[in-house]
């Protein structure tokens, strides 16, 4: 038997591990060129929030006092040095491909220029845009007049100048020049000639353009060097009563923007004096926080990378699919009355619901819509059709997480212009977090109340829609929308939780529910009844499950488990987990389902929901995981899942033994799940 203090996986590592089969996409040759590109634009937006998020927590917790280290499960220290060696060795594989995929796009007459390769067209050009585009966004910072180092910003990359006269009149000087990447593409495209697409970096351009910046100060000679320092993310959230939680909030955003730096990355050729007074200035003086690198940094601009040339060098599009039951021009809420209905992002269409909440505002029979939000977009049309509905004479209700890491500034936006428009906010609760994707619309029919709901896996968000691939259910089930209602109202005071008789919810018995249903199969597997589970989410962490998930595989239970991201378990030990089978599958969308079926001992048992299976999700969010009853939502559910399961191309395993070894199935036919899920939503919907 494992010992008790290697029954996990580290979740810093595993989270690392995960990062890394983001960088196999981009290192995998049968993607085409532009995806790759952006694969690593993800990795290094992904990386970035680790340091301003995880790191900074192992940092505090290594100045913490031993006392309280000692309740920790590991030495932060150790966990530390680990990240660092792992990062290191990743930006190896990082540097290598990107310079191979640079290398290919030349052959595909794309090609990067540089400030000193420019021909005297290009040159022109580049002035020309410089002065139109980009200079009106410039705003230099003397380094010796720089008093506060938190006026920097985090994550956005500035280039160290050195600024001389040739003929000695003036005396060398030094200044801080943001990228303006919030005005201006990373990317800027050059006139294109003899068929060959031409791109100089926003970063080259304003090395070029140095004289037209300080030439009236009498400078003639510029070095220009790249750094970039990544910001400790945690809010610290004062427990000021006189003033409210949506305060508080707004105060403590504007304090993590200058946060303590937890990564300093500059360009290795930077001059050593240069780069000690730039650490002097800015209070940096931890080694393990430095990283020396190239020349460009913040690579999660590449994301963004404009589609240029054959198409082949990005994804064949893939056409939002129709549902066979949601024909144009026709209404949903009498659709949902008839069927529970399903969606399957991004392969159909968000629209529909978009559409549901434009029927809803006019509706003459509605009176009220309820709807819970975790991360909305910018311009949400969600929003736009609530706030129509409001102008409608609706009840509006909506509760906005302003919690959420990173959508903080954006959901506030949302607060308070919901508010102007007369919906009524419900108050986010300090130290909770709601989680859960519900919608509810109340319907006046036959003098009765009738509820029509929505729960879905993902954010009620249209731009994370189109990437991220999650199930939404449209239902009428008079038990499920009783208790949805019942729930918003528990949102508001939470201090008396009824029983729910369909829905799983979280903070108060969604582990306890979960380890019943394994109880369950623990229990068939001894009288020698079918007993399996198969579990797809993003995230599992919480050590009461694993726990159990590990004495399930000993009972006799078969698991198969579908973990994209952070698995501190470990699967296929022998004595241990030799009965779970782990995936994760990284590809072209992010999987963010999270889908539950139990055998229940030949009645299997389905569920789906918010929850990933972590501490937070269960103890300190609020999460629904709701019963699947429809026979045709259970087909079509395990359908898809088989089809993952069987996946050959982008699953990769979970053993550690390679790390990240791409798994092979018996199967000598290719399924790349993704692709062939769309085929047959395509057929089932034709």
């Amino acid at each position: 038997m494992t010992k008790k203090n290697n029954l996990f996986i580290n979740r810093e590592i595993s989270w690392l591990y995960f990062n890394e089969r983001v960088l196999q996409e981009a290192m995998d040759k049968n993607n085409p060129l532009i995806e790759r590109l952006k694969f690593l634009g993800i990795f290094s937006n992904n990386r970035d929030e680790f340091f301003r998020v995880r790191v900074a927590t192992i940092r505090r917790m290594m100045n913490m006092e031993k006392s309280k280290k000692d309740v920790l499960s590991y030495n932060p220290e150790e966990i530390l040095h680990q990240i660092l060696q792992i990062v290191e060795e990743q930006e190896k594989n990082f540097t290598q491909t990107f310079f191979e995929i640079k290398d290919e796009l030349a052959r595909e007459n794309i090609i990067f220029v540089n400030e000193k390769e420019l021909d005297k067209k290009q040159g022109k050009f580049v002035q020309e845009y410089f002065n139109n585009e980009i200079r009106p966004f410039l705003f230099p910072i003397m380094l010796k007049n720089l008093k506060n180092p938190d006026a920097l910003r985090d994550g956005s990359i500035y280039l160290v100048v050195i600024m001389k006269d040739s003929r000695g009149i003036q005396l060398e000087d030094y200044s801080l020049i943001m990228l303006p990447t919030d005005n201006v593409p990373r990317f800027i495209q050059l006139p294109s000639k003899a068929g060959k697409h031409y791109l100089i970096m926003l970063d080259d351009v304003l090395r070029y353009s140095m004289g037209e910046i300080f030439g009236t100060f009498g400078y003639d000679t510029f070095e220009a060097y790249t750094i970039k320092f990544t910001r400790d993310a945690e809010l610290d959230i004062d427990d000021d009563v006189s003033k409210s939680f949506l305060e508080l909030m707004q105060e403590s955003v504007k304090k993590r923007k200058k946060g303590v730096p937890v990564r300093f990355v500059y360009d290795k050729d930077i001059p050593d004096f240069l780069l000690q007074r730039l650490l002097q200035r800015l209070y940096i003086d931890k080694s393990d926080t430095l990283r020396g690198g190239g020349r460009y940094h913040n690579f999660k601009d590449f994301i963004s990378f404009p589609k240029l040339g054959s198409k082949k060098l990005v994804y064949p599009p893939m056409p939002s699919l129709r549902h066979k039951l949601l024909p144009r021009n026709s209404s949903i809420l009498n659709a949902i009355r008839e069927q529970d209905i399903i969606l399957h992002y991004p392969y159909q269409s968000f629209q529909y619901l978009v559409d549901l909440l434009r029927e809803a505002a006019i509706d003459p029979q509605v009176r009220a819509i309820k709807m819970t939000f975790y991360r909305a977009a910018r311009n949400s049309n969600v929003m736009n059709a609530l706030i129509n509905a409001a102008r409608n004479g609706k009840n509006v209700t909506v509760f906005l997480e302003i919690q959420a890491r990173f959508d903080e500034e954006a959901n506030i936006y949302w607060v308070e212009r919901l508010s102007e428009e007369g919906v009524k906010i419900i108050k986010t609760l300090p130290g909770f977090k709601v989680h859960a994707k519900l919608m509810l619309i109340r319907r006046k029919e036959n003098g009765e109340n009738v509820y029509y709901a929505n729960i879905s896996t993902g954010n009620f968000n249209e731009s994370t829609a189109k990437v991220y691939a999650d199930e939404s259910i449209l239902t009428a089930h008079p038990g499920i929308t009783q208790e949805i209602n019942t729930l918003f109202h528990l949102f508001e005071a939470p201090y008396n939780p009824p029983h729910f008789k369909h829905l799983l919810v979280a903070p108060y018995y969604l582990r306890k529910n979960l380890i019943k249903l394994l109880n369950v199969e623990i229990k068939n597997a001894r009288k020698g009844k079918e007993a399996w589970a198969i579990i797809k989410l993003n995230n599992l962490v919480d050590p009461k499950v694993a726990r159990k998930l590990y004495q399930a595989s000993q009972e006799g239970v078969k698991i198969d488990l579908i973990c994209r991201g952070i698995c501190v378990l470990k699967p296929g030990e022998k004595g241990l987990s030799e009965n779970i089978n782990a995936i994760s599958i990284v590809d072209k969308y992010l999987e963010h389902s999270r889908i539950f079926i139990f055998a229940n001992g030949g009645d299997p048992k389905y569920y789906f929901g918010s929850a990933d299976w972590m501490v937070r999700n269960f103890d300190h969010r609020f999460e629904v995981i709701c019963p699947i009853y429809d026979k045709k939502i259970q087909k079509e559910i395990h359908d898809i899942i088989d089809i993952q399961l069987a996946d050959n191309v982008k699953a990769r395993s979970l053993k550690l033994n390679p790390i990240n070894a791409y798994r092979k199935t018996d199967s000598e036919v290719p399924v790349r799940s993704q692709f062939m899920i769309y085929d047959y939503l395509k057929e089932e919907n034709a």
